[in-house]
C-alpha cells in the first residue's frame, strides 16, 4: 500500500492507503475525498481530477504525456510545474508519502 495525503483547498488533510496499480484519482474516489470529481472516470478526457503535487514530489513522478498536458489547459488555475491529473498517476510503492493539494474548484 502507498499512503497518499490529499489536502483540500481549506487545508483539511485526508491520509489514505491506496493499493498499487490503482491511480491517485481512484484512491480519492474510493475513499470519498471531496474535491476530485473525476467526471470522465479516468480517461484523461476532462480536468476534474486536477491537483497540485507537493513540490518535493514533482521530480519523483513520471513525466506528463502530451494528452495530460493538453487537458491541464482546461483545469482551474493550472500551475506549469505542480499541476497533474490524478487519473494519470499510477500508484506504486514508490509513491508512498505522496502529498497532493486540491484546487479551489474543478472545472
Amino acid at each position: 500500500m502507498a499512503k497518499i495525503t490529499y489536502i483540500e483547498h481549506n487545508g483539511t488533510a485526508h491520509e489514505v492507503d491506496v493499493q498499487p496499480g490503482m491511480t491517485v484519482m481512484e484512491g480519492a474516489r474510493d475513499n470519498g475525498i471531496p474535491g476530485i470529481e473525476a467526471d470522465c472516470g479516468g480517461a484523461c478526457a476532462c480536468s476534474t481530477c486536477h491537483v497540485y503535487v507537493a513540490a518535493e514530489w514533482v521530480d519523483r513522478l513520471p513525466a506528463k504525456d502530451p494528452m495530460e498536458e493538453d487537458m491541464l489547459d482546461f483545469a482551474w488555475q493550472p500551475d506549469p510545474v505542480l499541476s497533474r491529473l490524478t487519473c494519470q498517476l499510477k500508484v506504486t510503492e514508490e509513491l508512498d508519502g505522496l502529498v497532493v493539494n486540491l484546487p479551489e474548484r474543478q472545472i
